[in-house]
């Protein structure tokens, strides 16, 4: 391998490669646009994830065999970074069919016996994520949904990619990484307090009046070699306007940073229960993915202080968060903050997990149904969250599905975040 690991960017025309390249090297330098094949060299760039340096190589557009549509120079050039990469990234359009001139591609790749992730781009909602496990047929592991345009999915890419890249000296002392943190929850539930008592700041505006915060607002915190970084989506409600218009835009303003968190703290008022509000808010959270934890704010100013019945309330309006972790805190004082921090880290550790193949196919094994249906084959298609892709040899009911969740939840852990299992039939 070279001194620093080359990764090279690879597909054919159009599916986003400059724009991958960009969003990993932080860079304008490949030129973006949407003519087919403007990327006539291959383009370089240094990279630097989790403390691993490598360089980026941005092919042009390749389409084998095909001497009207490319140029020979770029097939040609094309191969000499083939030559020098330790990863291979083979980017291709999740909006569109597998294509003859993707399957082409990907019989050149395997040729070259080197490692490849094959990375879906386009691919900017929980339903486009569907789609990208259509793409297992290219007989690569593992299948990683992005869009490059919108920055989404591309840790899940690097954590694959340079997992086996050297940490450089310079940087090993470094905090690991950012675990990115969204505080979602209804107008006046005390996010902004929950905020400035986790940075221990006053940088974000408090007020008792619905609706201060206008705007995100983010800060970073180190604890224990992790740095978090906390984003305050308060909803904004203008003078004059209803209650009802702030839980709108509550639920507006949370939408919009719960895609871009890695975990979520959702806020809920003890003084008033849960809400359908809270319940809505909650429900995009885990159809987005994100490992959640359930803080229960101001316990300090309820009356009646009975833990448990109040946690079966809360279970019971948030059924589709059985796996939440619930935490009882009181921003204004301080009391249960700290504990968020290991929380946190623990539900980004569980959503971040990666189990082998092989593992994975001896617990499927040993798998008793209620139905006769047999995993022929199951595999571990992404992570953030944890996405499974199970090959049977009939349609898995809901019921099975289920099952199946919560046995490997309870073989491999994965506290505090959802976990997605996808049926093929074989």
């Amino acid at each position: 391998m070279p001194e620093v690991p080359v990764v090279v960017i690879v597909g054919r025309p159009n599916v986003g490669k400059s724009t991958l390249f960009n969003a990993i090297t932080g860079t304008r330098r490949s030129i973006v646009g949407n003519e087919p094949g403007i990327t006539r060299d291959r383009i370089h760039g240094e990279a630097a994830y989790r403390g691993r340096r490598f360089e980026l190589i941005d092919t042009g557009g390749i389409i084998p065999n095909d001497e009207e549509l490319i140029p020979s120079e770029i097939l040609r050039q094309a191969r000499v970074a083939l030559d020098r990469a330790s990863q291979i990234v083979f980017l291709i359009d999740g909006r569109t069919e597998i294509t003859s001139a993707d399957r082409d591609l990907a019989q050149m790749l395997r040729k070259l016996g080197k490692p490849v992730t094959l990375a879906v781009n386009k691919i900017d909602s929980a339903r486009g994520e569907d789609l990208a496990h259509e793409f297992h047929a290219l007989g690569f592991e593992p299948v990683v949904p992005v869009s490059a345009e919108h920055r989404l999915g591309i840790e899940d890419l690097l954590d694959d990619v340079t997992r086996d890249f050297p940490v450089s000296e310079e940087q090993a002392n470094e905090p690991e990484q950012v675990i990115r943190v969204a505080i979602i929850g209804r107008p006046n539930v005390g996010k902004s307090t929950l905020l400035n008592a986790l940075t221990g700041s006053e940088r974000s505006i408090v007020s008792p009046e619905a609706g201060t915060t206008r705007d995100a607002v983010d800060e970073r915190v180190e604890a224990g070699g992790t740095v978090f970084e906390f984003v305050d989506t308060a909803g904004i409600r203008r003078k004059g306007k209803t209650r009802h218009m702030a839980e709108k835009l509550s639920v507006v303003m949370a939408r919009r940073h719960i895609r871009m968190a890695h975990v979520v703290l959702m806020l809920i008022d003890a003084t008033e229960g849960v809400t359908g509000t809270d319940a809505t808010i909650g429900g995009y959270a885990h159809e987005d993915g994100r490992a959640v934890v359930l803080s229960v704010n101001k316990w300090d100013t309820r009356k009646d202080q009975d833990r448990s019945k109040f946690e079966q309330q809360v279970r019971d309006q948030f059924k589709f968060l059985e796996y939440a972790q619930i935490v009882f805190l009181s921003a204004k004082t301080g009391r249960g903050v700290k504990r968020l921090f290991a929380m946190i880290r623990r539900a980004y550790d569980s959503a971040s997990t990666r189990v082998p193949t092989g593992e994975l196919n001896r617990f499927a094994e040993v798998l008793h149904f209620e139905t006769d249906v047999k995993i022929k084959y199951i595999t571990q298609a992404s992570i953030r969250p944890p996405t499974f892709v199970a090959f049977t040899d009939r349609p898995l009911h809901f019921s099975a599905e289920r099952f199946l969740a919560n046995q490997l939840r309870k073989r491999f852990g994965f506290e505090g975040t959802p976990i997605v299992i996808k049926t093929k039939r074989r």
